[in-house]
């Protein structure tokens, strides 16, 4: 789940066993609406959401999927994905 703690995005897992605070993940605004798209899409790709950066940000569509494939290789190498 995504949720604003002392002023940052993060992702947290849900349930007391879940819980582990070594392993928040910190994100960014763009991280955190990605986040958010990801989630309305349920299954999604990175060209899905590359596409969606693009009209919401002012970024090429080169550099969009280039983020893109980073931002969720990090989220499997964190086990949120």
């Amino acid at each position: 789940m995504l949720r604003e703690v002392c002023g940052e995005n993060v992702i947290v897992g849900e349930g007391l066993r879940a819980v582990n605070f070594g392993k928040l993940l910190a994100l960014n605004e763009s991280a955190a609406w990605l986040w958010k798209q990801a989630q309305e899409m349920g299954d999604f790709t990175v060209e899905a959401l590359a596409e969606r950066l693009c009209e919401e940000y002012d970024v090429t569509p080169d550099e969009a999927r280039t983020d893109v494939a980073a931002i969720i290789a990090d989220w499997q190498n964190a086990g949120v994905v």
